[in-house]
């Protein structure tokens, strides 16, 4: 006996929502032909109130999630979007007042910085478009979404990552094989704290929103805020040992901080494609387990899957129930593994939830005629 149940799945065409959903006799408001009430027919009041329910399902989503459950999806949406913005106008800001520097003093240090900072601010681009992707409904073609779009951009957040890190390298190169004056010394570096204080703000709040929603590709762009705040960290070095006539403290103290953000190149691409490689944390698959483990009539946990679709985690598993339970007993048992799932589990938002029959000395496998199917 298997039963098979998915929170979050749309209706389907024709599927009744309970007796008498959708016919046109046996209401309970009917009028007579005398014009007095009596059950069969829908009222006035009522027909506006069906005509108002079938709007509403033309024109908004319809599924089996509560209604919690879509908010909170969107609401991570929202905060990752907002999060985006802000941190979009706080660069600008900060790559905009070290732009001018640059144009007076004429530090190359400083521009490259400025350039970084730019790059920044603009890698909230493709996070945004897919942040916005993600909130797109399923569709026959992408049955899961558009949740990936999430880890694509984070792809070009790691890409725009380690560009900085070659370009930070050879920058410091550059100046170390051709050492230059630097003019208006306390004005770089006056807008090398600016550099780093902004993209130090910027790289928290990244962090904090990435992983309070569940995003690595946010907190990828975050990490990467703070690559560039390390850079300006070395214009600001630089132009100390530059003020104190040491025309090499600014290439040296490049090239340390390019081995810094290579580091955090490692980070952010070991978490995004980890989160490509469907990649999970394995104390969730513990949590989850042990939930499962406390339902009643759930007799053993099988195979358990879980993986990220954008900041959004869905599951897969099998759990094993009385084989002689009925169909609506093993899917209540469905359901209520499901439930004790979606409170458990963080940022789960849909689970599939397959019950096997508890096996019997000597019985055949069911799952047997499945096996040749088995990857080799």
């Amino acid at each position: 006996m298997n039963d098979r149940h998915e929170h979050g799945r749309d209706h389907e065409p024709g599927h009744r929502h309970g007796p008498g959903h959708g016919r046109p006799h046996g209401h309970p408001h009917e009028r007579d032909r005398h014009g007095h009430e009596r059950p069969g027919a829908p009222s006035r009041h009522h027909g506006r109130l069906r005509l108002s329910h079938r709007l509403r399902h033309l024109l908004t989503p319809h599924s089996h999630e509560t209604a919690e459950k879509v908010d909170s999806v969107l609401e991570s949406s929202a905060r990752g979007l907002r999060a985006l913005w802000v941190s979009l106008a706080v660069l600008g800001t900060t790559a905009l007042a070290q732009a001018v520097v640059v144009a007076v003093s004429g530090s190359v240090a400083l521009l490259g910085d400025t350039v970084h900072n730019t790059a920044d601010a603009l890698t909230a681009v493709p996070l945004g478009i897919a942040f916005v992707l993600g909130r797109r409904a399923a569709t026959r073609r992408f049955t899961y979404g558009y949740g990936r779009a999430e880890d694509l951009a984070g792809i070009v957040i790691v890409l725009t990552i380690a560009a900085s890190a070659a370009f930070a390298g050879w920058t410091a190169v550059d100046r170390l094989l051709d050492p230059r004056p630097m003019n208006h010394v306390p004005a770089v570096a006056v807008a090398a704290l600016v550099g780093f204080a902004g993209n130090e703000w910027v790289a928290r709040y990244r962090i904090r929103v990435g992983r309070a929603i569940g995003s690595a590709a946010l907190v990828a762009d975050g990490l990467h805020a703070r690559t560039d705040g390390f850079t300006s960290l070395a214009v600001l070095l630089g132009a100390g040992g530059a003020a104190l006539g040491w025309q090499l403290a600014d290439p040296v103290v490049g090239l340390a901080i390019t081995a810094a953000i290579v580091l955090v190149l490692r980070n952010a691409a070991r978490e995004v494609f980890g989160r490509m490689m469907d990649a999970v944390d394995p104390a969730l698959v513990d949590r989850a387990e042990q939930a499962l483990s406390e339902v009643p009539g759930v007799r053993g946990v099988g195979e358990l899957r879980l993986r990220w679709i954008g900041h959004r985690l869905r599951a897969e598993v099998a759990v094993v129930v009385d084989g002689g339970a009925t169909v609506r007993e093993a899917h209540r048992v469905a359901v209520d593994a499901e439930h004790a799932l979606l409170h458990a589990v963080p940022r789960l938002t849909a689970a599939l939830v397959h019950a096997d029959p508890e096996p019997v000395p000597g019985e055949q496998d069911p799952h047997l005629p499945l096996a040749h199917h088995a990857a080799a």
